[in-house]
């Protein structure tokens, strides 16, 4: 059939069947038809072992016809046939049966070679497939589907198997697919003819073919791996073309000047930077003199000193005229920068003022809960130039909030915050800003070439000198006897002069009950079953949430069977009532309170005057204690390994050790949790652990979708595996973008970009 393409409906191919592929997988085109991959493959050359297989689930075999029975039925009326299928290995059987043997009695005899699908039940004892779909590969009355087309397909190679629905059979997709395979002739290639050749790919028809229809597991194996690269390919070329349509952008040069505010803070700090700080200061500094925008991301662990290297390059820009803003997921991280800062800055940070440096800068702050008065002086400080430096949320994206001249942005933890908000900032400026992202999650090599391919990339793996050590353990609910020296420990600390983290997965309610057990606070059994879980940690501002929860970040409901999660107020009320804790002064922390009430008790906490802070994520970045010595985190086993790296940051800033215990309370269901956890307690390197964690997390949670609220839109590669081909991939893509950067050559690649949808475009567009 000719004019079809990826994009043709289905109903022009398959006719009623149309409908049946919608309602059962959602699919609805070419394109969606072949990209519905196998879910594995069968053998029929190998055996296929009955009693292995699952009650109740729906299942594919291949098997023998050893006996077929036609019978009149003992309750009703009618006859009923009943096929005795063995397996190849002689070693079970699974009856077929047909309350209508018409139709079936001809071709399913004994000797005929069977593929059948269905749900698995039992009569008896025995293995049961009522009515299934099924096929007759061989030794029968000729190939046949029940209920379908000739299912011929099933003939040779390997059986795909595809996944079955109330509405739709494995073997009733496979014959609907059948009809589109055949009906393609060809089919617009987005590889380049070169790119192929050199890689030794086969075409994309050929490609979807050796999936859908291998004769081996090289077949399949070529055609995924084909697949693959496409998906690679396209990504890769997306990238290429926002990176040089960003370097076509002019930007304002921000020339280094000698003598100037960088000079300044660089004497004044009372620190040496590390050799890997002055490598990227020298690599900012050089983005930042040229004329086209930086785009810069730069990875660092916890405690690495981003923040330095980003108000050098602040003050950089000042140094040459311009302004600077920095753009902090949450208020309370805001604050935090505000302080450090000016603190770091000193008389630096008081230009024009009584005491400040001559030619020194201001530095504002805008958040949504200033008061008028306050927030009314840092506009006008922000509009006319006097702040060199600008501090805030997402209030800094708002209409009326004008800036002088825009020269940098300045973006801590690039994930919390969607593209438009930062198109928004970049609007406010007259030429393009430069931009420097930060972030404290280290980020494996696939991550970053596909979600940050457009930005170069700057890592600090090293820790300043001074820093201390964090030693982590696990706290396992069948040890009572460890989770009371967990506090005995907390309370060790806090009179030893140290302050403590208690980190818990929700905020929960003041009128939650009491904690079973809270004479020890942790694990102990399921609170009464009546309780409704509050809040959890996702739904802080911004906040990256249990990444492990499987409800998904909603809140777990009446029904959610086994042990429910800690929250705030339980926790800091049990804490108070514990004699090892009672005489500590305890605080809580979490995103429902206003954000008075958050930096009040983030500056209590600072300064010393709260020993024992209960949190939810809300202190997952960027806050910095010095006395900060412990941390506990509650059901750790409901966070990402690499949120928990992140935590325990907090702890160990200053001069004495840190110490991060992680709590779970067990029981859970996942039989993984434990390891997990003991993997991040193993090993106190970031990059390491994101490697696991990018093995253990869901592809869309590594690319961001809790930033867009969709899914990656990644189909078939998989970044912890794929590194090979991702970065094959990469190379081939930004050649061919350099060499034809409107692709006027590349008309299918053109038009695969064109069709990247809105989530996969603001995974991609970074700059």
């Amino acid at each position: 059939m000719t004019g079809l393409d990826l994009d043709s409906r289905l109903r022009t191919i398959v006719g009623a069947g149309a409908k049946r592929l919608e309602t059962a997988r959602g699919l609805t085109t070419v394109r969606d038809m072949l990209d519905f991959l196998p879910r594995t493959y069968l053998d029929p050359a190998r055996p296929t072992a009955f009693t292995h297989l699952p009650h109740g689930e729906d299942v594919v075999v291949v098997g023998t016809v050893r006996s077929a029975t036609t019978r009149s039925m003992k309750t009703r009326r009618g006859r009923i046939l009943v096929v005795d299928l063995e397996d190849d290995s002689g070693g079970g059987t699974l009856q077929l049966t047909f309350f209508k043997p018409f139709g079936h009695q001809d071709r399913l005899v004994p000797g005929a070679r069977v593929v059948a699908s269905g749900q698995i039940g039992t009569y008896g004892r025995q293995l049961q497939l009522t009515h299934p779909d099924y096929a007759v590969l061989d030794g029968g009355a000729g190939p046949s589907s029940a209920g379908s087309s000739s299912g011929g397909w099933l003939l040779g190679g390997l059986v795909p198997v595809y996944p079955a629905t109330a509405k739709l059979s494995p073997i009733v997709h496979g014959d609907l697919l059948d009809l589109v395979l055949h009906a393609l002739v060809e089919l617009p290639d987005p590889l380049p003819e070169q790119v192929r050749a050199a890689h030794d790919l086969p075409g994309l028809l050929e490609a979807y073919h050796l999936v859908h229809r291998p004769q081996s597991v090289a077949d399949h194996r070529r055609g995924r791996w084909r697949l693959k690269f496409q998906e690679a390919f396209v990504i890769q070329a997306a990238l290429a073309q926002a990176r040089l349509a960003s370097d076509a952008v002019p930007a304002v040069p921000r020339e280094p000047v000698e003598g100037g505010l960088v000079d300044a803070l660089l004497e004044r700090l009372p620190f040496d930077l590390t050799q890997g700080q002055h490598v990227v200061l020298g690599e900012l500094r050089s983005d930042l003199s040229r004329p086209v925008p930086m785009n810069r991301l730069l990875q660092g662990e916890v405690g690495s000193g981003k923040t330095v290297l980003a108000l050098l390059a602040m003050l950089a820009v000042v140094d040459a005229g311009g302004q600077a803003a920095m753009l902090a997921p949450t208020e309370v991280l805001a604050a935090q920068h505000h302080r450090a800062i000016t603190a770091m800055l000193g008389p630096i940070a008081e230009g024009g003022m009584l005491g400040g440096m001559e030619g020194g800068t201001r530095v504002a702050l805008l958040t949504g809960s200033q008061s008028t008065a306050e927030r009314r002086a840092n506009l006008l400080a922000a509009a006319s130039g006097a702040a060199g430096i600008v501090v805030g949320t997402h209030a800094l994206i708002q209409e009326h909030v004008q800036l002088a001249e825009l020269g940098l942005v300045v973006v801590d933890e690039q994930h919390r915050f969607g593209v438009e908000q930062r198109d928004a900032l970049r609007a406010k400026a007259d030429a393009a800003p430069h931009v420097l992202v930060m972030t404290a999650t280290p980020i494996p090599r696939t991550v970053a070439m596909t979600v940050y391919g457009d930005m170069t990339i700057s890592t600090l793996r090293e820790l300043p000198r001074g820093r201390q050590p964090i030693t982590t353990h696990v706290v396992t609910g069948d040890k009572p006897r460890w989770l009371e020296r967990t506090w005995q420990r907390v309370a060790e600390e806090a009179r030893g002069g140290g302050q403590v983290y208690v980190v818990c997965p929700r905020i929960g309610e003041e009128t939650d009950p009491d904690l079973p057990g809270a004479d020890t606070v942790g694990p102990g059994g399921p609170t009464a079953p009546e309780q409704q879980a509050g809040a959890p940690a996702a739904g802080e501002e911004g906040g990256a949430g249990a990444t492990d929860d499987p409800t998904g970040g909603e809140e777990l409901g009446p029904a959610e069977e086994g042990p429910q999660l800690h929250g705030v107020h339980q926790v800091a009320r049990a804490l108070r009532a514990l004699p090892s804790t009672a005489d500590l002064r305890i605080e809580t922390l979490h995103g429902r309170m206003s954000g008075e009430e958050k930096d009040t008790v983030m500056r209590a906490f600072a300064t010393g005057a709260v020993d024992v802070l209960v949190s939810t994520t809300v202190i997952e970045v960027g806050v910095d204690v010095a006395d900060a010595t412990t941390m506990v985190v509650l059901d750790a086993d409901r966070f990402g390994i690499s949120q928990l790296h992140q935590l325990r940051g907090r702890v160990g800033r200053g001069g004495r050790p840190g110490l991060c215990l992680l709590v779970t309370q067990g029981g859970s269901g996942d039989a993984g949790a434990v390891e997990r956890l003991d993997q991040v307690a193993s090993t106190t390197d970031g990059f390491e652990l994101a490697r696991l964690d990018l093995e253990t997390r869901r592809e869309g949670d590594v690319l961001g979708a809790t930033q867009s609220g969709g899914r990656s839109g990644l189909r078939f590669l998989r970044l912890a595996r794929d590194e090979e081909l991702i970065v094959a991939a990469h190379e081939a893509a930004w050649a061919t973008v350099e060499s034809d950067p409107d692709l006027a050559g590349h008309p299918a690649l053109r038009r695969e970009l064109a069709l990247l949808d809105a989530e996969r475009a603001a995974f991609l567009e970074r700059g």
